[in-house]
């Protein structure tokens, strides 16, 4: 039984050290400000030292592990330096963090972005100030944006007020001009991440009629007051990250798990699920938390929530939100 038991703890160790070595070897080959040739040897040799610790413990040697210890000691300090940049060349649709004031019912936001596409390099940029007020707030709108398959989406939360104007919030990452989104590279303090208040001929536009993703549209069944609280919530959050800047991360700090700490910090009880990472089945979720119209099934409501074919009929034009409503 103790030799069994030694055997199993060596392998606990062993799949640990592995798990390090991945982690740290990818650290360094997609954060050290290094040429390309340099950071590639520094990942392979911190793999390579993995290896030969993993061998080392399984010969029983000591003096290996301490050398990986150190090694690992010396990377996490390195990491833990590693700040989220204040300003940057950043790509011109993340340009700017929107900003918001509350005066008694009005909202004021600085930096509603409006641009007018007609390509994904070719637009018009726009950023705006608006004012909305908060006792006109009625609805609120979860749009799934299928951009590689059933399971990955972006998700997209939209506010609707009595005079038909929609203010829709998007959690993304902050790329520098000329860079693109990569989940691997973004579990790696790649980038930081932005919230963008914009119009939904916008936000939504672009993912339907230039980009070609299937957007799909859900109106939540949720409490008024917590349709305030959590609007409420993405304003504090983004004057919070226009002072102190944070890494988006794939996991951890996305369009979902960002959105899913909000509602949490306003005391909505959200169990866990593997639905909140594999996003594309949040709608499902949803549903069973009893956030979607549940007198109708599921499947219903999905045949039902793709605005794509009307979007791109309609075009991008000043009516769009009201198009993409249409029955």
């Amino acid at each position: 039984m103790a030799r069994l038991t030694g055997i199993l703890a060596r392998v606990a160790i062993g799949a640990a050290v592995l798990l390090v070595s991945v982690w740290a070897a990818l650290a360094l080959w997609y954060r050290l400000s290094l040429p390309e040739e340099a950071r590639l040897l520094a990942a392979g040799a911190f793999g390579l030292l993995g290896l030969a610790t993993i061998v080392a413990l399984v010969r029983r040697r000591a003096a290996a592990a301490s050398l990986f210890a150190l090694a690992v000691a010396g990377v996490f300090v390195w990491w833990t330096s590693i700040v989220p940049p204040a300003d940057a060349d950043w790509s011109p649709d993340v340009a700017r963090q929107v900003t918001g004031a509350v005066d008694g019912s009005v909202l004021s936001l600085t930096g509603v972005r409006n641009f007018d596409w007609r390509g994904e390099d070719d637009f018009t940029p726009a950023w705006e100030t608006r004012r909305y007020d908060l006792d006109q707030l009625r609805t609120l709108d979860m749009f799934m944006s299928y951009w590689a398959g059933p399971s990955m989406a972006h998700m997209i939360l939209s506010f609707g007020f009595a005079d038909g104007r929609y203010l829709a919030w998007s959690v993304e990452v902050r790329r520098r001009r000329g860079g693109g989104f990569s989940p691997i590279a973004d579990l790696f303090k790649s980038n930081t991440l932005v919230l963008v208040a914009a119009e939904e001929r916008d936000v939504i536009g672009v993912r339907t009629n230039i980009r070609g993703e299937d957007v799909q549209r859900y109106r939540l069944d949720i409490p008024q007051e917590m349709i305030r609280a959590l609007l409420l919530q993405y304003v504090a959050d983004a004057n919070a990250l226009a002072t102190r800047p944070t890494f988006y991360n794939s996991l951890t700090s996305n369009c979902t798990t960002t959105v899913v700490r909000m509602a949490r910090a306003l005391g909505d009880v959200l169990p866990a699920d593997w639905r909140l990472i594999v996003n594309g089945y949040l709608p499902e979720y949803a549903y069973d938390m009893g956030a979607l119209d549940s007198s109708r099934p599921m499947a219903e409501l999905r045949a039902e929530a793709r605005i794509s074919p009307r979007a791109l009929a309609a075009g991008l034009t000043s009516s769009f939100s009201q198009d993409i409503r249409q029955p």
